[in-house]
């Protein structure tokens, strides 16, 4: 499971013009879904996520977390976090998982997240051509990746 995270002051998603998750200060969350994914990935990738203190505390120090600032969160699949770029000049998605495993995922990792985070939490909606918008704070943008526990 791989995500990008990138702390924002507000953000928003559309699609077909009409916004279906909006955000103020917190988080938006990229998530990209892997066939090797399991349960497993998922709880590691949301501890991660609202443990990580990268929110400024009153010296301006990065030293909060999402869940210490009540953060709202807006999670977007993107399963182009798993493109291959190795060879050639097309993308290669092999490596993403394909909607009937994705889906599954995707949803548990929303109600996992909404019950492990109690401020808002809103959503993409999963395969559909979306737009987003936000307001990178910082800019602060993070890479995780269940596979790299380093």
């Amino acid at each position: 499971m791989r995500v990008i995270l990138q702390r924002v002051t507000s953000a928003s998603v559309s699609v077909d013009q009409n916004i279906v998750g909006r955000i103020e200060a917190g988080l938006v969350i990229l998530l990209g879904i892997t066939h090797e994914d399991t349960a497993e990935d998922i709880q590691y990738i949301i501890n991660k996520i609202l443990q990580l203190r990268i929110f400024n505390d009153e010296n301006g120090k990065m030293n909060l977390s999402v869940r210490d600032i009540s953060g709202e969160c807006l999670i977007i699949s993107q399963f182009t976090l798993y493109a291959s770029t190795k060879k050639g000049n097309r993308p290669s998605y092999i490596d993403a998982a394909s909607p009937d495993l994705a889906i599954p995922l995707y949803e548990q990792f929303i109600t996992e997240f909404r019950h492990h985070h109690h401020a808002k939490v809103a959503t993409g909606e999963f395969g559909a051509d979306m737009k987003v918008s936000l307001i990178n704070d910082g800019p602060v943008t993070i890479t995780l990746d269940s596979k790299d526990k380093k």
